[in-house]
């Protein structure tokens, strides 16, 4: 078969293909050409998903109609003043978008420059259909109507319109994350989904598009390295989702979807949240244009960069600053579900305190109790109510005004520290915060010198599988490191001759077992320093206090006052938070004074 020239109408649908994957895509290119045109207000309308009409309005500079002709021809375009294509510093650039839209649906534009009359061109399926006059404020309007009607092979793969709008919606959030600036609404068959106001804070901004729970519950994120600057916002890691589908990458303000992003959180928050839960994070890398290339992907979605570890290691640094410099912080929201569950004491319709005296007389004096409380007539039954009286303590008790996480006043279930703040009531895991205590001390002492170990005077063997014993024995090197010495007993033990002299005494078998199990579950897909921090961790939380210990003042005092001097003490090495904080204002709302 010879070589031939393809057409015009099928070489836009080729393009199409590569472009305008599906509404989401279209929505996508259009946005972009409003933000690029210096638009302060973009208003978008679906209809069924998109599937059936995506109409998209803005108030930016405006086409004349030369210009609107010539927007339609491929690789004509207003973003690229020379050749250097490694400069552009616009969103859009190639030209391609509005052409590959209109060869496979009805693409209708009109628009009008500030002091110009409007100008409307119509094109439906690659052929021009109506063109002439158009009323319009300053601005565009684009609507796109019956995507992929006439290429059934296209349209069948498209999925379910709510998929569709679902995939519209994260579009336009992205854009909106990277633009406090300008001004989204966005409305689905006549119902308004999505409304921000232009001159948001970036924090503000991210919050409303995600959760506006995030506002109370995030760190700022500051780095810049080299030229390159790092901004954006980071929740705590007690605030956390199931899946990873919040969290954000912008490059010089264009959305990115990255693994590079992916790798690099999860490297950041590696010890502070379980392996299946997920931080909230947006993050915004201002590059010089030169130090990574946006051509890459004809969706321009991905982006290559010149140094990628320099990204990532700012990217891990960035995060880990910002959550170390809130210490031990840690979500604190008044739950309603946990509210709800205290009980009040059952009122009587007309409380005694409210009767005439003599009247609360009677009724105390006419009170009898039921027969079945006068079972027992032995003299001893009836005894006088409990008489309160206050006793001299031993020492003042310390006031809570000048700590954070105030002064223990008790202990309860064996389990929970509960301590009196200048703000409101402090309880507290008392094993989720000392595992995350004797973490950060593991960490202290890899730092320096090493763990301290102790020697066991009688070495203990514990029997696992022979491949258990393997993982074991290819880390016995770093695990000594930690202060756990370990040696080979035969093809199934391992016998271990010291522990971490910080873990005090602990179950050895168990946690022996935990390690072997963590290594077979992660050891593969961990680096290094990701192997060292699990293998802490999991050494941490079986030299913890356990729950069921019964504690002295002074030790939940100690416990309180390395918890406020300890980074990341907020939350245990689960990503649990450690400490919960019920103010003065939900007490009030308990006893109904609020």
């Amino acid at each position: 078969m010879s070589i031939r020239r393809l057409p015009e109408h099928l070489v836009n649908r080729i393009a199409a293909g590569e472009v305008v994957e599906r509404p989401a895509s279209a929505l996508k290119e259009i946005v972009e050409n409003a933000l690029d045109a210096g638009a302060t207000r973009i208003a978008i309308r679906l209809s069924n998903g998109g599937l059936d009409r995506i109409e998209v309005s803005d108030d930016g500079c405006g086409m004349t109609a030369e210009d609107i002709a010539l927007a339609v021809e491929r690789h004509a375009t207003s973003k690229l003043p020379d050749d250097a294509i490694e400069n552009v510093a616009t969103l859009g650039f190639r030209g391609e978008a509005l052409p590959s839209i209109a060869s496979v649906a009805r693409l209708s534009i009109d628009s009008r420059p500030m002091g110009s009359d409007g100008w409307n061109r119509t094109i439906d399926n690659g052929a021009l259909v109506a063109e002439g006059p158009a009323a319009l404020p300053p601005g565009t309007r684009v609507t796109v109507e019956q995507l992929f009607a006439r290429v059934p092979a296209r349209r069948k793969f498209l999925r379910s319109p709510k998929a569709e709008y679902a995939a519209c919606l994260d579009c336009v959030r992205r854009l909106a994350m990277a633009h406090p600036a300008v001004a989204f609404s966005l409305e689905h068959d006549g119902r308004r989904a999505l409304g921000v106001q232009a001159g948001d804070g970036r924090e503000d901004r991210v919050a409303a598009l995600t959760d506006r729970a995030l506002a109370d519950n995030h760190v700022i994120v500051s780095l810049e390295r080299e030229g390159i600057r790092l901004t954006g916002v980071a929740s705590l890691p007690t605030y956390n989702r199931g899946v990873g589908d919040h969290q954000f990458l912008f490059v010089n303000g264009r959305p990115v979807r990255d693994r590079l992003l992916v790798g690099a959180v999860r490297g950041a928050y590696a010890d502070m949240l379980a392996r299946d839960r997920h931080p909230v994070v947006a993050l915004f890398l201002d590059v010089p244009p030169l130090e990574v290339d946006v051509n890459v992907h004809p969706a321009k979605t991905e982006v290559r960069f010149r140094d990628p570890a320099l990204i990532r290691g700012m990217i891990v640094s960035g995060l880990r600053r910002a959550l170390d410099a809130e210490g031990f912080r840690s979500v604190q929201q008044a739950d309603a579900a946990g509210l709800s569950a205290w009980k009040a004491e059952p009122v009587s319709p007309t409380p005694i305190g409210a009767m005439p005296i003599f009247e609360a007389a009677d009724v105390l004096a006419s009170y009898r109790p039921p027969s079945s409380m006068l079972a027992d007539r032995r003299p001893g039954f009836l005894t006088p109510p409990p008489q309160a009286r206050a006793e001299p303590a031993a020492a003042p008790a310390p006031e809570g005004q000048s700590f954070p996480l105030g002064v223990a006043r008790g202990q309860v279930a064996r389990t929970y520290i509960v301590a009196e703040a200048e703000d409101g009531l402090v309880i507290v895991d008392q094993h989720a915060a000392h595992e995350r205590l004797t973490l950060e001390r593991m960490r202290r002492g890899m730092e320096g010198q090493g763990v301290a170990a102790q020697a066991l005077l009688l070495p203990e063997v514990v029997e696992l599988d022979e491949p258990a014993c393997d993982r074991l024995e290819a880390r016995i090197e770093e695990l000594k490191v930690f202060g756990l010495e370990l040696e080979r007993f035969g093809p199934s033990a391992i016998l271990v001759r010291a522990t971490p002299a910080m873990l005090g005494q602990g179950d050895v078998q168990a946690m022996v077992s935990d390690l072997a199990d963590d290594l077979a579950a992660y050891d593969s897909a961990l680096s290094l320093k990701e192997r060292i921090d699990l293998v802490a961790a999991t050494m941490a939380c079986h030299g913890s206090v356990r729950a069921g210990r019964v504690l002295s003042v002074a030790e939940m005092n100690a416990l309180l006052r390395e918890m406020e001097v300890t980074p990341r003490s907020g939350q245990c090495n689960h990503g649990r938070p450690t400490w919960v904080k019920l103010g003065h204002g939900d007490i009030e709302k308990l006893f109904g004074r609020k």
